[in-house]
C-alpha cells in the first residue's frame, strides 16, 4: 500500500483511486499526482473527530469545520463514539436515542459548509467479543462515509471483562482483539492501534510484545482493513503518536494502508500534527496516505498530501 519496501499481503485491498487534478479545482482519477497543479490545492481530510454527544469533546461540528476549512484541508469526516446497548460507557458516549440527532448535527454542518468543505458522516465503533450484531444493524441505519473500529482498553467496561491483573496479558488480549474486529469485516480502518500501551506504561515492553503484534498485523494485513496513525499520542502517557515508529514499520512491511486521523476532541486539534505524521510514514517506507469515502479507499501521496498543508 505504498510502501518502499515490503510486499503487499495477498488480499489487501487496492484504492479505488489516487486523487488528482487534471484544471484547477477539478478531479479526476490517476495513478499519480500531477504536481505543478496540485502545490497548495485542499487534498486531505480531517478523518478522525468528535461531537460533544460523546461527553468528552467541545464544540459543534461547524467549529471543528470552519477549523478544517481554515488549514486548507479538502474534507472532515465526523467518527463519534457509537451508542452501545445496556448503558456500556455511557459517560463517554452518546446514548442510543441520541444518535439521529448525531446525524443531524452533522448534516447541519453539511449544509453550512456546502461548496466550501467536504462535511461528510462517519463513525467510531467499539469492538470487542459479542458486540458485532449490535454493530451490524447500527451501521445499517444510515448511510456512512468511513468506520473506524476501536478497541478502547482504558473503558471500565473493558478492563472488568478483560484484565485480570496481568499487564502483558491484557496487552496480548488488546492486539488479539483488534485482528479480531479486522476480520468480522464491520470496519474501514482500526484506530489508534497500540492504545492499550497507555495504560500501563511501565509494564509496556515493544521488544517482549512485538511477536503478539506481528501476528496481530499478519491477520489484519490479510484482511485489507487500514490502520491509523493517530496524532494525538503524543498527548498521551507515553508520547508518541498511535502506533509508535517500529510497529508503523511492521505495517508498512506487510503493505496495511494507513489513514492519519487527529482524534480530534475540540476544533483547535484538528489537523494537529498531520505534517509530522506524515514525514513520520515515509520514514516508515510508506509512499502515500489514505482517507475513506462512501467507505472506497483513496490515496495521496505523500510528498503532494505534505504540500497541501503549507
Amino acid at each position: 500500500m505504498g510502501c518502499k519496501r515490503g510486499a503487499a499481503a495477498s488480499g489487501v485491498r487496492k484504492p479505488d483511486h489516487a486523487i488528482a487534478l487534471d484544471t484547477p479545482g477539478r478531479l479526476c482519477r490517476s495513478s499519480r499526482l500531477n504536481v505543478s497543479l496540485l502545490l497548495h490545492a485542499p487534498l486531505l481530510y480531517e478523518t478522525h473527530c468528535h461531537t460533544p454527544l460523546c461527553h468528552h469533546a467541545h464544540g459543534l461540528p461547524a467549529e471543528y469545520a470552519a477549523v478544517a476549512l481554515a488549514r486548507n484541508l479538502r474534507g472532515i469526516i465526523f467518527t463519534c463514539h457509537c451508542p452501545l446497548p445496556d448503558g456500556i460507557s455511557a459517560d463517554v458516549r452518546m446514548a442510543p436515542e441520541e444518535y439521529n440527532t448525531y446525524v443531524a448535527m452533522v448534516a447541519a454542518a453539511r449544509d453550512e459548509y456546502a461548496g466550501r468543505l467536504d462535511v461528510r458522516l462517519g463513525l467510531e465503533s467499539d469492538y470487542f467479543p459479542g458486540i458485532q450484531p449490535w454493530l451490524d444493524k447500527l451501521h445499517a441505519r444510515t448511510p456512512l462515509h468511513y468506520v473506524l473500529g476501536s478497541v478502547h482498553t482504558q473503558t471500565k467496561y473493558y478492563r472488568t471483562h478483560f484484565f485480570h491483573g496481568d499487564w502483558f496479558a491484557f496487552q496480548q488480549t488488546y492486539f488479539t482483539h483488534l485482528a479480531e474486529a479486522a476480520e468480522t469485516g464491520l470496519f474501514d480502518c482500526l484506530a489508534h492501534p497500540d492504545l492499550v500501551k497507555n495504560e500501563s506504561p511501565a509494564d509496556w515492553d515493544f521488544a517482549r510484545i512485538r511477536p503478539h503484534i506481528e501476528r496481530a498485523l499478519d491477520r489484519i494485513a490479510a484482511t485489507g482493513v487500514a490502520m491509523e496513525l493517530n496524532t494525538s499520542g503524543v498527548n498521551k502517557a507515553l508520547p508518541e503518536m498511535n502506533p509508535g515508529a517500529t510497529m508503523l514499520k511492521l505495517m508498512c512491511e506487510r503493505g496495511i494502508p494507513v489513514v492519519i486521523g487527529a482524534d480530534a476532541h475540540r476544533p483547535g486539534r484538528v489537523a494537529d500534527g498531520y505534517a509530522t505524521a506524515l514525514r513520520l510514514l515515509a520514514t516508515a517506507g510508506y509512499r502515500e496516505t489514505n482517507f475513506f469515502l462512501d467507505r472506497r479507499r483513496q490515496s495521496v501521496p505523500l510528498a503532494e498530501a505534505l504540500a497541501s498543508l503549507t
